[in-house]
C-alpha cells in the first residue's frame, strides 16, 4: 500500500481544512486507515483511526472537531477538522494498519505527511 497525503495549508483559529490520503493497493478496502500528527519537538502522536467497515476511534483533543473517513471505490481516507486551534499545527501523516494499535510502530504504510498550521 502506498500513501500520499494531501491538503494541508496555513489558517486561523477557527477556521477548517480537510486532509486526504490518496492510497494504492488491492487490499485498500480491508486495512485500517489512521491519520496521525508530529508538532515540532514532540513525538508522532495518534489522532483518528477507521476499520475497512467504517468503525472510528479518536484522540479525546479531537473528539467533536475532527472527522475521518474513508471512500473504498476511490480508495481515499479524509480527515475534516473543523474549529482548528492553534495546537493542531502539525504535519500530519496518514498510514495503514493490519492491526486494530494506535502506537505508529504497528502501522506497516506511510504517507508523506502534510503540514496543517493554524495561527491564533
Amino acid at each position: 500500500v502506498q500513501l500520499q497525503a494531501s491538503g494541508g495549508g496555513l489558517v486561523q483559529a477557527g477556521d477548517s481544512l480537510r486532509l486526504s490520503c490518496a492510497a494504492s493497493g488491492r487490499t485498500f478496502s480491508s486495512i485500517i486507515m489512521a491519520w496521525f500528527r508530529q508538532a515540532p519537538r514532540k513525538e508522532r502522536d495518534f489522532v483518528a483511526r477507521i476499520t475497512s467497515g467504517g468503525s472510528t476511534n479518536y484522540v479525546d483533543s479531537v473528539k467533536g472537531r475532527f472527522t475521518i473517513s474513508r471512500d473504498n471505490a476511490k480508495n481515499m481516507v479524509y480527515l475534516q477538522m473543523n474549529s482548528l486551534k492553534p495546537e493542531d499545527t502539525a504535519i500530519y501523516y496518514c498510514a495503514a494498519s493490519w492491526s486494530m494499535a494506535t502506537l505508529p510502530s504497528l502501522y506497516n504504510y506511510w504517507g508523506q505527511g502534510t503540514e496543517v498550521t493554524v495561527s491564533s
